[in-house]
């Protein structure tokens, strides 16, 4: 027993000693087919004819490691727009394999910093890996110019760096930043774009003193899906969205901010708790986005820009509270990644994680 035991001893030896002496070698082999699974792929490409919505970013203003800021993909047929951008939005959209160079814009619901602080990569990402020869279209209500001049100002240095660096055939100098692309909303909805089967409506949702503040409705092919914007429980996003297959619907959970705020004032942190009291009143609960997506009629409601961070799916029970005994549908808590898909003139529901 003694001999086997130092035999086994000497192998173990030996195995470290090669995997040591073969890490450059493996480490560089394994490097060479990251490569190759990241870069093979175009799940725009790849997609099937119909609706799809995609989580590139579920998180909120509140640090957490697993949620980028919120940011959704929209696709319909060969058109693919974001819907928000949030802080590592482009990361994760990258990371899901669709590449930035193919979007045909982005729509904005508000100004409100975590909605659009992703702006400068994703614009970046848009011009250079195409590339493209005209600026990123941003879609959005009055104000969005003002947005799109101070990023293309913060931004034109740098873009005059990469074209001298790289020259006009990888980065042209047309191409850099984004495009205003502004609309009006003189009533509680408006069609914002129609393109082929693709049609958009914006409507208006209660999010004061932030104004102004809206939702879309994406229809195509039979198939339609809303992406709520930050917003009150919304009798509106109700109507607009009526008959909608899948709502993503903001949620913040009234009881774990609460907690959140008396344990701030417990350390002295006022201004942190004054911020935990005054949110409450300008976003929607998951009760609340539950009866809502029950009064539109929806079969699934997603929900996403989490308030409190959840760093594990064990708490999703608590978020949600009584939340899925108010919807008759399919209650789904959003996670970075997820890929929800209405295959065209059908009434099938396809989900899939892509990261």
């Amino acid at each position: 027993m003694k001999k086997v035991g130092i035999g086994l001893v000497a192998v173990v030896g030996l195995a470290l000693v090669a995997v040591f002496a073969l890490q450059r070698p493996v480490g560089f082999w394994l490097f060479q087919r990251g490569i190759e699974q990241n870069l093979g792929g175009n799940n725009l490409a790849e997609i099937e004819d119909g609706l799809h919505v995609g989580l590139c970013g579920t998180g909120s203003p509140m640090p957490n490691i697993d949620r980028a800021g919120p940011c959704n993909i929209v696709i319909a047929g060969d058109q693919a727009f974001v819907v928000d951008i949030g802080e590592g939005g482009g990361r994760n959209l990258a990371l899901m394999g669709f590449n930035a160079a193919d979007l045909d814009g982005v729509f904005l619901t508000h100004f409100h910093s975590d909605h659009i602080d992703g702006l400068g990569p994703l614009q970046l990402f848009h011009w250079t890996r195409g590339p493209n020869t005209a600026p990123l279209p941003v879609y959005g209500p009055s104000g969005v110019e003002a947005v799109i001049d101070g990023f293309n100002a913060a931004y034109a240095t740098d873009d005059a760096y990469r074209t001298a660096h790289h020259g006009e055939d990888v980065a042209p100098s047309s191409g850099g930043g984004s495009e205003a692309r502004p609309f009006e909303m003189t009533g509680d909805s408006a069609v914002v774009l129609k393109r082929g089967e693709l049609k958009v409506t914006a409507f208006k949702v209660p999010h004061d003193p932030v104004d102004p503040a809206v939702g879309y409705r994406f229809d195509y092919k039979g198939r339609s899906l809303c992406i709520s914007g930050d917003t009150q429980k919304s009798a509106n996003l109700e109507r607009v969205c009526k008959g909608a297959d899948l709502i993503v619907h903001e949620a913040l959970q009234m009881e774990m901010v609460s907690e959140l705020q008396e344990m701030l004032t417990a350390q002295g942190v006022d201004s942190g708790a004054k911020i935990m009291l005054d949110i409450r009143d300008y976003h929607a609960s998951p009760q609340d986005a539950a009866e809502s997506a029950q009064a539109a009629g929806a079969q699934m409601l997603v929900l996403s820009h989490l308030i409190p961070p959840l760093p594990s799916a064990y708490l999703y029970p608590a978020f949600l509270g009584d939340a899925p005994d108010r919807f008759d549908g399919k209650l789904v808590v959003g996670e970075d990644g997820m890929l929800f898909s209405l295959p065209a003139s059908s009434d099938a529901f396809k989900q899939r994680e892509l990261m």
